[in-house]
């Protein structure tokens, strides 16, 4: 081999080699891969990606949740889970299983104390990302549901450039605030080119469970605006649930589905509708 030969394989590119097949290996088990993300956070993105895979799983489709937001991890608490990842033998880890359909895997479940801050740069979140898709026997899914942390940086990109053939869900409410940012979400998935199943508008609306008036909190009509003239999909507009607040604070969220004639229920059939191709 010459001196100028550019051929010379590292044991990082070995393992990095290795990790990629089996990468490849994991995700040709996975029929559906989501990518739920937003322009900026509180609009709910982390809600609507447990509740979408509460309701599938319900449905009776095999799911995994990834909760790839690793400062703030916050699916854990809205599905309670107990334990953490599942290792019933030495090499082997699989999702934490929250019923026989479900699967989660979080930061949190790798944390001794779940308040401790994880103070990572760029190439660590990179690392771990590429793990818990190279390491974790995800097995056979029919979805993989992705809650990626608001904006466009390392996790999203990660996710992208990993799962080649995700398709991005985009969670918005109807403030110009968060509509702005929505736009770079759009622009980021046309530059990664990631298919955009559609947008959902979080909040959007308020009934008053007492008497019934509604009100437009953070105003009308704006994603739907939005997403005419982005050339965007609406998959769905979810209002305002005093009941959804209340469980997935108290780590009961999937208690939310024995509820199907709340307005929000309603809302998220149509939009499981859309993305199933079920009716």
């Amino acid at each position: 081999m010459g001196c100028g030969s550019n051929n010379i394989t590292t044991p990082a590119d070995m393992e990095r080699a290795h990790q990629d097949k089996m990468i490849e290996k994991n995700l040709t088990r996975i029929g559906r891969k989501i990518l739920v993300m937003s322009g900026k956070g509180g609009v709910g993105k982390s809600t609507v990606s447990s509740y979408l895979a509460l309701l599938l799983s319900r449905k009776g489709y095999r799911v995994g949740l990834l909760d790839v937001d690793l400062h703030g991890p916050s699916v854990p608490n809205m599905i309670k889970v107990d334990g953490g990842l599942d290792m019933p033998e030495k090499g082997v880890v699989r999702p934490c299983p929250f019923s026989e359909n479900l699967g989660i895997v979080s930061m949190v479940m790798l944390l001794e104390d779940q308040d401790a801050a994880v103070i990572w740069r760029g190439p660590l979140k990179i690392s771990a990302i590429r793990q818990f898709i190279s390491d974790i026997e995800w097995g056979d899914l029919d979805f993989l549901i992705v809650d990626s942390p608001p904006g466009t940086g390392d996790e999203p990109l990660t996710v992208a450039q990993t799962i080649p053939d995700a398709d991005a869900v985009i969670v918005t409410t109807p403030q110009e605030v968060s509509l702005a940012d929505v736009r770079k979400s759009i622009n980021f998935c046309h530059q990664v080119r990631m298919n955009i199943l559609g947008v959902i508008e979080n909040m959007s609306g308020f009934s008053c469970p007492h008497c019934g008036e509604r009100a437009d909190i953070f105003g009308e009509g704006g994603a739907v605006a939005m997403s005419s003239q982005m050339g965007v999909s609406m998959l769905g507009k979810i209002p305002i649930d005093i009941k959804m607040v209340q469980m997935s604070d108290n780590g009961g969220l999937h208690g939310l589905m024995d509820l199907p004639d709340l307005e929000i229920n309603r809302a998220y059939d149509e939009i499981i509708e859309k993305i199933t191709g079920d009716s």
